[in-house]
C-alpha cells in the first residue's frame, strides 16, 4: 500500500503537481493519465522511491515492483532467466544448490561429504519454501506468455535487445507478485511504466488478463486504451496547467464520459459568470459618471470580479508538437547499401548474409518475431555496432539520422540544449531554439538534463535532433512509443510527408499504414519481398 500527503513535485521551477494526497490500495488498479511531459513518469519514480518529491510525504508498507519506463540493468551479464527468478530470490539458491551438488559428487572424505549433504539440504528446504521447482515453472510460463523463448532465457542480458530486456523485467516483476506457488507476492503493488512497450498481441491480451486477476494494488501509465478500458477501475489525470490531479472512483470509459461531462459544465459555468460579469461591468461603468453613484458602482465592479475568480480554471487544449522532417540532403540513386551482414553474441547466430540496398526515397519495414535481430539490423546501419561479417556500402551523399527504441542516441546527463546543439552544431542557435519550441521545449526546461525527461519528452527530443539533421536515409526503431495519441498522430503525419528514405521497425500497424512502404526485409533469414498488406497481421505479432 502507497499513502502520499501534500505531495508537490517540480521540474526546475515548474511545478507538475501541488499538495496532493493520494493513495494506492490493494484491489486498486489505477491509470494515471495527462499529456506527454505532465509529470506521470516523475509521479511514477516518486512513488516507487525511484526520486525524492520536492515536498511532502510518501509511506510505503508491503511489497513493491515497478517497471520504469527505460530500465537500466546494472549486471549485464547475468541470464535472463536467473534475472527473472532473483525476483523470489530462486537464481541465488539454484547456484548455491548447483556448487552444493558438485561438492557431493567430488567429495571423497566422509566428514566433509556429510557436510556437504546437510547444507544442500538446508538450501532444498529454503528453496521448497520459496515455490521451488512450481515457482520455476511459473516463471517460465509467464516468460513464454510475453514471447521469451527458451534460448533467450539462457542468454546473457548484454546479448538481448532493448525490447527483449524490458520484457524479462516486466516478467521479473511480475513473477515476484504472481499468486500461483508459495512464494509469490499476492499484496504486491505493481507501479508500471507503459509496460505494453515491446509486447506483441498475444502478450498484451495476456498481460491485461494478468493484471486484471492482481489482488494487490496497480498503478499503470499506458497510452494502450484497450489495456486502459480493460484493466483499470479508477483513474487519476495529472492536469499540467493546473498542477493538480483529478482523481476518478470509476473505469475507463466512465471517467471518458465524466470528464467530458466535466469539460461542458466548466464551459458552461464560465460563460453564464462571464455573461454576468459583463453586464454588472456595464452598469458601473455608467454608475461612474455620477459622483453619487461611485461607491456603488466600485461594489458592483468587486461582484463582477468575483464572479470570475469564483469560477474553477478552465482546462487549455494540450499543446501539441509539430513535427515535420525537412527536405533531406541531396544524395545518390542509392545512398546506403549492406552486403552479407552477419551478427552473432556469442554462440548465439542472430542473422547471416543479409544483403539490402536502401534507394532514394525507398520505404522499407523489417519484420521477425521477437529477437529475430531487427533492433540489431539498424544499429548496424547506424553504425552503433559493427558486424561480425559483411560491411556498409555508403552512397553518395549519405545522411543517416537513427532513432533508437531505447533513446542511446540521447545523452542522457547532457541537457536538452547540448543534445540538440550535438545532433546540429552548424545550425544558428535561434533556429535551434525555434526548432525545440515546435517540439515544446522552451524556457528552463532547455536546462533540463535528458534523463530526467518523461519517456514521450525524450521521444520528442530524439525526433527534433532527427529534425535538425536533414537527414536522407532515416532508420527509425518504434518511433511511436511512449506518445500520446495526439504526437503519435503528428509523428505518423511526419513520416506521410517526408520525402527521404526510411527503414522502419515497428509494432504499430498504424505507423506502417502511414508509411506505405514498397518493400520488407524478413528476419533472421534476410529475405525481401514487396510490401503486401497481407504483411499486417505480421506486424503486431512481430
Amino acid at each position: 500500500m502507497i499513502t502520499v500527503t501534500d505531495l508537490e513535485l517540480r521540474a526546475g521551477s515548474r511545478i507538475l503537481l501541488s499538495d496532493a494526497t493520494l493513495r494506492v490500495q490493494p484491489g486498486d488498479r489505477i491509470g494515471l493519465v495527462g499529456r506527454n511531459g505532465a509529470g506521470k513518469t516523475t509521479s511514477l519514480r516518486v512513488l516507487a522511491g525511484e526520486g525524492q518529491p520536492y515536498a511532502g510525504e510518501v509511506r510505503r508498507s508491503g511489497e513493491l515492483g515497478y517497471l520504469p519506463q527505460d530500465p537500466r540493468e546494472g549486471d549485464l551479464s547475468v541470464t535472463a532467466k536467473d534475472r527473472v527468478l532473483s525476483a523470489r530470490g530462486l537464481d541465488q539458491l539454484l547456484r548455491e544448490m548447483e556448487k552444493a551438488q558438485t561438492a557431493m559428487a567430488e567429495l571423497v572424505d566422509q566428514d566433509a561429504l556429510d557436510t556437504a549433504v546437510r547444507k544442500y539440504g538446508r538450501l532444498e528446504e529454503r528453496f521448497g519454501a520459496l515455490g521451488g521447482y512450481a515457482a520455476e515453472s511459473e516463471a517460465a510460463r509467464i516468460c513464454a506468455n510475453l514471447a521469451l523463448a527458451d534460448r533467450v532465457l539462457a542468454q546473457p542480458l548484454r546479448t538481448l535487445s532493448g525490447g527483449q530486456r524490458r520484457r524479462v523485467e516486466l516478467a521479473r516483476i511480475l513473477f515476484g507478485a504472481s499468486e500461483s506457488g508459495v512464494g509469490g507476492k499476492a499484496g504486491t503493488t505493481l507501479l508500471l511504466d507503459e509496460p505494453t512497450n515491446h509486447l506483441d498481441a498475444d502478450s498484451i491480451a495476456w498481460l491485461r488478463s494478468f493484471l486484471k486477476q492482481h489482488t494487490g494494488g496497480l498503478v499503470v501509465i499506458s497510452h494502450d486504451v484497450e489495456l486502459l478500458a480493460d484493466v483499470v477501475n479508477k483513474v487519476w489525470f495529472l492536469d499540467a496547467t493546473r498542477g493538480e490531479v483529478d482523481m476518478y472512483n470509476m473505469g475507463w470509459s466512465k471517467y471518458l464520459e465524466a470528464r467530458a461531462s466535466d469539460e461542458k459544465r466548466r464551459r458552461r459555468e464560465r460563460a453564464n459568470a462571464e455573461k454576468k460579469a459583463s453586464a454588472l461591468m456595464a452598469q458601473a461603468d455608467k454608475m461612474r459618471a455620477k459622483a453619487t453613484k461611485a461607491v456603488a458602482a466600485q461594489n458592483m465592479a468587486k461582484r463582477a470580479e468575483k464572479l470570475l475568480s469564483g469560477l474553477e480554471d478552465q482546462r487549455t487544449a494540450d499543446k501539441v508538437a509539430k513535427i515535420r522532417f525537412p527536405q533531406p540532403a541531396p544524395c545518390g540513386k542509392t545512398p546506403l547499401m549492406a552486403e552479407g551482414l552477419s551478427k552473432s553474441y556469442g554462440s548465439l547466430e542472430i542473422f547471416t548474409g543479409v544483403d539490402l540496398a536502401i534507394d532514394r526515397g525507398s520505404k522499407v519495414v523489417v519484420l521477425g518475431l521477437n529477437g529475430a535481430g531487427k533492433t540489431t539490423l539498424l544499429r548496424l546501419l547506424g553504425g552503433m555496432e559493427k558486424a561480425d561479417a559483411g560491411g556498409l556500402v555508403p552512397g553518395h551523399g549519405l545522411r543517416i539520422g537513427y532513432y533508437a527504441q531505447e533513446h542511446e542516441t540521447l545523452d542522457h546527463d547532457a541537457s536538452v540544449w547540448a543534445n540538440i546543439r550535438h545532433a546540429a552544431p552548424d545550425t544558428q542557435e535561434q533556429q535551434l531554439r525555434s526548432l525545440l519550441g515546435t517540439f515544446l521545449f522552451s524556457g528552463e526546461q532547455l536546462d533540463q538534463p535528458a534523463g530526467t525527461l518523461s519517456g514521450g519528452e525524450k521521444t520528442r527530443l530524439a525526433l527534433a535532433g532527427l529534425v535538425s539533421s536533414a537527414a536522407n536515409v532515416l532508420l527509425l526503431d518504434e518511433p511511436t512509443n511512449n506518445l500520446d495519441p495526439a504526437s503519435r498522430e503528428q509523428v505518423l503525419d511526419a513520416l506521410r510527408r517526408f520525402e527521404g528514405a526510411v527503414v522502419l521497425v515497428t509494432h504499430d500497424p498504424g505507423a506502417v499504414q502511414a508509411l506505405e512502404p514498397e518493400r520488407v526485409i524478413l528476419l533472421p533469414d534476410g529475405t525481401e519481398d514487396h510490401w503486401s498488406d497481407d504483411y499486417l497481421e505480421l506486424i503486431e505479432l512481430a
